[in-house]
């Protein structure tokens, strides 16, 4: 052997150990990682809303093919203790002028249990829709609605812990609003996990901000978004904003839901490949906003979550929206309302884990508004590879 090539083949069994080394020295770090997650199981406020909604008189059978999780987004003003938020926590989120409690994102993940493409499912807010118990409402107001009839019954029966009421009436608002989306959908919910606005300040914050791409520039007094078109970073209050601004878009509550998927797919890719999970810093900030403002159903893991979003981030999971008749109608009361066909919203959410899934739905007609018709975003791979612009 030369000396040439006894310096070769030293240099590659040193670079298969560094490599070895490296290797194991990831392998360990992830553990970590996904040990420190795990953890955050201990921390989350868990409903047993779902269990209720579940056992109702007319929720769907068990087995419809698919795991369902409901993810929702509240702009509720108390924490999960049921304490009130403070005025400058109010003020960062923008929502100090209102006191009601809205759902504004809404999205029923659908996870076809012989395995292949998975289904994010955005309900419009303004979906009008029954609820169980109640009379028709904005499907974003089933929650709020319902929680204020149980929090008046509570104080109407003599109860005085404020704290009790606000914890109790939430619950009560949950399992509305998980009737409803059953009612509407014809699945039933297998898992439910909620974050709040301050969540979505937290989260932002807590991973630097997140990438987003606007096609105009844009304002919104009501929301408090002000953005420039093209590609920007937003993180706290201004993300928060970017996620709520409805007037202003040409497709209002349509072009809302486009702004969510995106700012999501974008979040989940910020955390699962920016070096959150291995940075200490940002996966202590991340702990801390999921122990605020986090709920879950008992049944539902934390590392379940993680999971999904990993399939959001990749592709694997595909961001629809259901089918809706009109745009821009009043209902009784004089509210913007979108319209739907509830045989037809229930055909096509079932056709979505079936061998043929259905042609996404044809741009809905106008009634009012000004707004606009058009296609939704369509995150494809050539999409993923950079940050879409939208509305």
């Amino acid at each position: 052997m030369t000396e040439k090539t006894g310096v070769r083949r030293g240099l590659l069994w040193t670079g298969r150990g560094v490599v070895t080394l490296v290797s194991a020295a990831v392998v360990a770090a992830m553990a970590v990682v996904w040990a420190r997650i795990d953890t955050f199981q201990e921390k989350v406020t868990t409903t047993d809303a779902l269990v209720v909604a579940q056992e109702g008189p007319d929720a769907p059978p068990a087995d419809d093919g698919a795991n369902d999780i409901l993810l929702v987004g509240s702009d509720t003003r108390t924490d999960l203790q049921g304490r009130p938020l403070s005025a400058e926590v109010l003020r960062q989120l923008r929502t100090e002028a209102t006191d009601t409690v809205n759902t504004d994102t809404l999205i029923l993940l659908r996870l076809p249990k012989s395995g292949g493409k998975g289904y994010a499912v955005s309900i419009p807010r303004d979906t009008y829709v029954t609820v169980p118990g109640h009379r028709d409402e904005k499907i974003n107001g089933a929650f709020g609605v319902v929680k204020a009839l149980k929090a008046q019954a509570m104080v109407d029966a003599g109860e005085a812990d404020r704290e009790r009421i606000e914890r109790e009436s939430d619950s009560a608002g949950r399992t509305a609003l998980i009737q409803a989306v059953q009612g509407l959908t014809g699945v039933r919910v297998d898992h439910y996990a909620e974050i709040t606005l301050y969540g979505f300040y937290l989260l932002t914050e807590a991973i630097d901000g997140v990438d987003v791409c606007l096609n105009h520039g844009t304002s919104d007094p009501d929301s408090g978004a002000s953005f420039r078109a093209g590609p920007q970073t937003v993180r706290g209050g201004d993300a928060v904003a970017f996620v709520r601004q409805r007037k202003g878009l040409p497709r209002g509550d349509l072009d809302r839901i486009v702004r969510q998927q995106t700012f999501l797919a974008s979040a989940m890719n910020k955390v699962l490949s920016g070096g959150t999970l291995t940075d200490p810093r940002r996966l202590g900030a991340l702990e801390d906003a999921v122990s605020r403002t986090v709920v879950m159903d008992p049944g539902l893991h934390f590392l379940d979550l993680v999971n999904q979003a990993r399939a959001l981030a990749s592709g694997q999971v595909e961001f629809v929206t259901i089918p809706v008749t009109g745009v821009g109608a009043r209902n009784d009361r004089g509210q913007s309302i979108i319209t739907v066909d509830v045989p037809a919203v229930r055909a096509y959410v079932a056709a979505l884990v079936s061998d043929a899934p259905p042609p996404k739905p044809a741009p809905p007609p106008v009634v009012g508004d000004g707004l606009m018709g058009g296609r939704l975003l369509t995150l494809n791979a050539r999409a993923r590879a950079a940050v879409p612009c939208v509305d």
